[in-house]
């Protein structure tokens, strides 16, 4: 440890954010990095516990606690302050394929685990993980690195989301020869199309990509299977396949008027806002001469009140909308820790992401309307949405499944006038198409059927790993399950594995 009394020397520092109406100009990412001697400080908070819940990665009361990585925080915290950052950045990519990924986008279960957070501020983990993986491309330690032997055996990954690049990445280490199959136009599957730039940039993704195809991988784009491509082919010219398609099933709000014009899914809109701005060769709306999905000068309501609808509060605002307004079924949630979520859980408060910033800053207020939904979508005479009807919602006891729901309050319906609906109620799990394809069974959620943590499915040679496996979850559990995936197909394939 290289400073026992740094978490008390220091104080938590976050990178510096662009300040909300500055961002709106632009689709970036916006947070100004710490320079190295002010990181090495935060670096130097890390306790080095006896104990460290920040890289344990179990599940408490039914949510995550700690790295589900296993990163080996303490360690390359402490290489980070002596400034020994290759050293450092090895650490890390020990357990983490994809650090520059998890160190933008991850919602940090590390953090909320951090021993110093139990009576103060947690180390800034993310931060640091940004840090070290930033350096390690400016550097030059992060480079192309080919096996030296190959094995013949030949595996194909259907999806290029963070579970199937994890995977992909494994295996071709291994000197397997891998090829990545995406339906889309571009690599990335959710890191790409699902996660706005303001989050991730996609030449951060690109990078990685660079690199893995020097390493030997091969990248199929527009191969969507079982529609353009056949599965029969795949297993006849494949040892294995890894089927890592996602969760993309959209959940639907079942409302009166659902058929109305200007009702969209909230992963068709942030998709087509991203591949309009990358298609134009740009960061922001003013140089985009149309958008596919367009929120200029509509009043927009986004239902749901997780990642993704703030995702969707701050690229509407950045296409000019004229009002904002975000529906969230659950009550708000405490701004504390209640009694009964104790630390190291994941703190169950009130979080007020970037989108809902930027639409106080603009509008005056934030977006949110807690214990609400849409009773109602009213249309034009030419089907075009001009208002929706909200009602509110409370909590009641359930006699029928002894569970309390969320019913509606008898007379508390308002109506707003509203252009553009972006609904992100979640996901309901993997896409029938790509199942049936492949003849393999699903669960009673439409998750891919496995024995408990086991990867192989019901045929032969088909692995799955990620959202499809597991339902819509983080990214970085979908970084751990294309590790693991990748370990079982290696074992399939060799009899052992050496991966880790």
């Amino acid at each position: 440890m290289g400073k026992p009394t740094g978490f008390m020397d220091y104080d938590r520092v976050e990178s510096h954010a662009e300040t909300p109406k500055d961002r709106l100009k632009h689709f970036n990412e916006f947070h100004q990095p710490l320079s190295m001697e002010e990181r090495k400080c935060q670096g130097a908070r890390c306790m080095e516990c006896g104990v460290p819940f920040c890289q344990s990665g179990v599940i408490l009361g039914g949510m995550t606690s700690g790295c589900p990585l296993n990163n080996l925080i303490p360690e390359w915290n402490d290489l980070l302050f002596r400034g020994n950052m290759k050293q450092s950045l090895s650490r890390l990519l020990k357990t983490d394929n994809f650090p520059e990924f998890t160190g933008r986008v991850c919602p940090a279960p590390c953090e909320a685990a951090c021993t110093c957070g139990l009576n103060g501020n947690s180390v800034t983990i993310k931060d640091n993980e940004y840090t070290i993986s930033e350096y390690g491309y400016e550097a030059g330690f992060i480079i192309a690195n080919p096996p030296t032997i190959r094995t013949g055996k030949k595996v194909a990954v259907i999806g290029s989301g963070p579970s199937g690049l994890a995977a992909a990445d494994q295996l071709n280490k291994r000197g397997h020869l891998v090829t990545v199959f995406e339906r889309s136009d571009r690599i990335g599957g959710l890191l790409m199309y699902g996660i706005p730039n303001m989050k991730l940039e996609k030449n951060v993704i690109d990078r990685r990509v660079s690199i893995m195809k020097e390493e030997g991988v091969t990248f199929v784009t527009g191969a969507d299977i079982g529609v353009n491509h056949k599965a029969a082919k795949l297993l006849k010219e494949f040892d294995s396949v890894i089927l890592a398609c996602g969760a993309s099933n959209p959940r639907d709000i079942k409302a009166p008027g659902r058929e109305a014009k200007g009702i969209y899914f909230a992963v068709d809109y942030l998709k087509s806002a991203t591949k309009d701005l990358l298609d134009a060769g740009t960061t922001t709306a003013a140089e985009v001469k149309s958008f596919t999905i367009s929120a200029k000068g509509k009043k927009v309501l986004v239902i749901g009140g997780g990642d993704t609808g703030n995702d969707c509060v701050g690229t509407s605002i950045r296409q000019g909308a004229t009002s904002v307004l975000q529906l969230e079924m659950m009550p708000k949630a405490p701004d504390t820790r209640a009694e009964n979520n104790p630390w190291p859980e994941w703190p169950k408060i009130c979080k007020t992401d970037y989108g809902q910033e930027e639409a106080a800053a603009v509008f005056g207020e934030d977006p949110r309307i807690y214990q609400a939904t849409v009773k109602e979508f009213i249309a034009d005479e030419q089907g075009h949405l001009n208002k929706v009807i909200i009602v509110r919602l409370e909590s009641k006891f359930d006699e029928a499944t002894k569970r309390y729901m969320m019913v509606e309050v008898a007379g508390s319906e308002t109506e707003e006038e509203i252009d553009l609906v972006l609904i992100a109620a979640g996901f309901l799990g993997t896409q029938s198409y790509v199942a049936e394809a492949f003849g393999i069974e699903l669960d009673g959620r439409t998750n891919v059927k496995t024995e408990a943590g086991k990867y192989q499915t019901n045929v032969e040679k088909v692995f799955v790993t990620g959202d499809m496996h597991r339902g819509q979850s983080l990214v970085v559990w979908a970084i751990r399950e294309g590790r693991e995936v990748a370990t079982a197909v290696d074992t399939s394939l060799m009899g052992y594995s050496n991966l880790v």
